[in-house]
């Protein structure tokens, strides 16, 4: 009985070892197969309502706090905003609608009225305030031509 028991464990063994060295073979031979993740970074300028340097910290923040935003640069002098962002994460309606919930207008959403009521004194800007002020015409701008 002790040589049957004995026969098995080494048949059992030497099955295990085979399979074991068959799995080695098989990852060291097959090809590795690596998923490289693009990132489809998109860069947007728009108009943001503001007036001073608290103004561009909050503006900034609002636009840096949306998950996928990678950097957000406010243009106290131009009224407007540089944005990075990666767009499988975000896209650019939720940027203009975090800014407009800090209280700030932008180009397509108006601000939260609370919010802006919140604002410091200084930070109380004027809702007719020209935005954008980079010299290039919007597409929406037809005064360069005749109709």
């Amino acid at each position: 009985m002790k040589k049957v028991i004995l026969s098995v464990a080494v048949v059992v063994s030497v099955l295990f070892t085979s399979c074991k060295n068959e799995a080695k073979k098989e990852t060291k031979d097959s090809p590795k197969i690596e998923a490289v993740k693009t990132i489809a970074m998109t860069n947007t300028s728009f108009g943001v309502r503001g007036n001073c340097g608290m103004c561009k910290n909050t503006i900034e923040k609002a636009a840096n706090g949306v998950a996928g935003v990678t950097s957000a640069v406010w243009d106290r002098n131009k009224k407007k905003i540089d944005v990075s962002f990666d767009e499988s994460k975000t896209n650019v309606m939720a940027i203009h609608n975090a800014i407009a919930a800090s209280g700030y207008d932008t180009e397509k959403v108006a601000g939260n009225e609370e919010a802006y009521n919140g604002l410091p004194g200084c930070c109380k800007y004027d809702h007719s305030m020209q935005m954008n002020q980079s010299g290039e015409n919007s597409s929406d701008d037809h005064s360069n031509h005749d109709h």
